[in-house]
This record gives C-alpha cells, structure tokens and sequence, in this order.
C-alpha cells in the first residue's frame, strides 16, 4: 500500500514507520519536528520506499502526486512538557490537523486510522478503562490541550466516518516506552532511566502510589498494524494492563542500572492521573491481540537504547554540538 503517516519523526511515528517499510508498503511521512527527532527520520531517507516531507499538518496537507491507500494520523507532541509547551499547537493538530488528514484521505478514497490516547480517560473514576467509559477529564486544566485535542479528534473522525462513510479507525493509546524516545520526554520512563544512567536520584511525584500501564513500543506497534486490516469504527484500546506504582516503577529501573540511586519525592502535578489501566477485552477479541514483551525485557532494551544515544551524544558533543537539555516533569 501507499500510506501517509503524520508525526513520522516522533517516538511511536518512527517506529510504525521502520514496521510500515518492512512489510513492504511504501512510506511517505510527514513531520514539522515541533517535537519529532530529525534522528527517526534520516534512519529512512535512503530507503526506496521512502519520502518525507517537512510540514505542519494544521496549515495543510502535502501534495502527494501518487494515490494513498492509508492515512495515519499520529502527529502531535505527546508528552506534558512538549504539549504544555506548545499548548495551541497541540490544539490546532487534534482539530484541524486532524481535520485536513480526514479531507486528504476522503479525496483518495483512504482509510484513515487516528492516534487517540488514553489520556481521554482524564482522572479515571473506572477502573481498568474500557473503551464505553466516557472519562473524567478537567476541560481547561493544564493538560487539557492534549485531552481535549484528542477527544475532539475522536469525535471529528467519528462525524467523518457517520456522515461522509469514511472508513476510519481509532487507537487508544496507553503508556508506551522504547528506544527513540526523546531524552527530555518528561515522562515516566525518560525521567527515571536518564536520570539512572546520569547517577542521579530518581525522582517521583507525590507517595508514588500512582499506578501506571506500560507497553513497550513493538507490542502497541503491533495491535496498530492488526488494527489497520480490520473493519471497525468505534475506539480500540492498545496498552498493557499489567499495573505498577510509580514507586515499583522507578525501584525496577533502579534495580536495573544501579541498585545504590536514592529515590525522592516531589510534589504532585496538577491534574496527573491516579490510576491508569486499559481494559483490553475488546482488542483480544477483535485483533487477536495482546502485549507479549515483559516490562523488564522491554526495560532492559530502552536503557540500551538509551546508552546508545548517550554515547553519540557524548561523541556528539566533542565535536562541538550540544546535547539535548533534559527537563524533569509530571510522570504522564
């Protein structure tokens, strides 16, 4: 297939990219780089089957010469600082870029697929969150830029898919880590492998008794591409419902790369979820799918990743260049 993929840089774009090209489609992706790594997409430019094209989705779609067979949508920055940082453009890429990713599609008789998240389960009164659970989610808080950008992104590709018959798909998205994140993701995962790797206490928000479901990057990758080849409209949840305390959480990364780091608390962020869960009865049912990478293996594989790109930074940074600056922020 032909298939255009927006937020191609990002950390989930790049690998949906790199699984894309090797089952033998052909890849046009498209990015700004507002929160995407010029590192993801060089990884493909001298593959054949490849071509990118720098833009912002919000302003507009790209002219593509060829006809597309796919449009995936996943172009938005995605982690609290990264959004909370650009909040408007966050909006403006849930609503008219998803948008102009619809009207593309629908003028080459496309499917579409959305990136959604499990973020538009807010503060979660269910617990796990199925996909019928409507949410609870604070609507001008200061997260509400992504929540609300991604709910309105539903509700628009769902108004598509009703009205002009669109043949549409959504994921629901819950934590995923992996290799290519960035190192200043401000999440859960980037905050407690960097700051591990650095020698550094790790730092957790609140008692640490929030829990938190992790997926490594290959399985939601996975459930992605089984969700493409079926017929089926309403919401899929894509995440791994093994749960953790944050706590338990940084103790495992601790344990991982040095077992003598102190852990310390800061106070909680406004509006960051207490529990987080998937209910992934529907996607075993319908995709035949379920999360086969244990949380320490798919570890073990990020913090490599992670000290990989260490010591090309490291190399980096002889040569004159300056790393990334890393933030610290609420766990997401």
């Amino acid at each position: 297939m032909n298939i255009l993929v927006t937020g191609s840089a990002g950390f989930i774009g790049s690998h949906l990219t790199s699984r894309l090209l090797n089952d033998g489609h052909a890849v046009i992706g498209v990015d700004n780089y507002i929160s995407g790594q010029r590192a993801n997409t060089k990884r493909f430019f001298d593959h054949p089957r490849f071509r990118f094209v720098e833009a912002d989705v919000s302003l507009g779609m790209p002219d593509t010469h060829e006809s597309l067979d796919y449009v995936l949508h996943f172009a938005s920055p995605a982690s609290p600082p990264h959004y909370q940082q650009h909040p408007i453009e966050t909006l403006m890429v849930g609503a008219q870029g998803t948008q102009n990713a619809l009207e593309l599609a629908r003028r080459h008789d496309a499917k579409f697929l959305l990136a959604s998240t499990s973020e538009v389960y807010g503060d979660p009164n269910v617990h796990p969150q199925p996909e019928s659970y409507w949410g609870h989610v604070n609507p001008n808080g200061i997260r509400s830029c992504y929540d609300e950008a991604k709910r309105y992104a539903e509700a628009i590709t769902m108004a598509y898919h009703r009205y002009h018959g669109l043949d549409t798909r959504i994921v629901r998205i819950f934590n995923t880590y992996g290799p290519r994140m960035r190192h200043d993701d401000g999440r859960v995962v980037t905050n407690f492998v960097h700051q591990a790797l650095a020698g550094e206490p790790l730092t957790v928000y609140g008692d640490g008794q929030q829990t938190r479901s992790f997926q490594f990057v290959d399985d939601l990758i996975e459930g992605v591409t089984r969700l493409m080849s079926v017929r089926h409209h309403e919401p899929v949840n894509i995440g791994n419902p093994d749960e953790y305390t944050v706590l338990e959480f940084a103790q495992i990364i601790r344990d991982l790369i040095d077992p003598s780091l102190d852990i310390i608390h800061r106070p909680m962020p406004q509006d960051d979820p207490r529990q987080r869960r998937p209910d992934i009865t529907l996607a075993k049912s319908l995709l035949n799918w379920e999360p086969r990478v244990t949380l320490r293996e798919g570890l073990a594989r990020t913090i490599e990743g992670f000290r990989e790109d260490r010591r090309l930074l490291e190399s980096s940074d002889r040569r004159g260049w300056r790393p990334l600056t890393f933030h610290v922020a609420g766990e997401g």
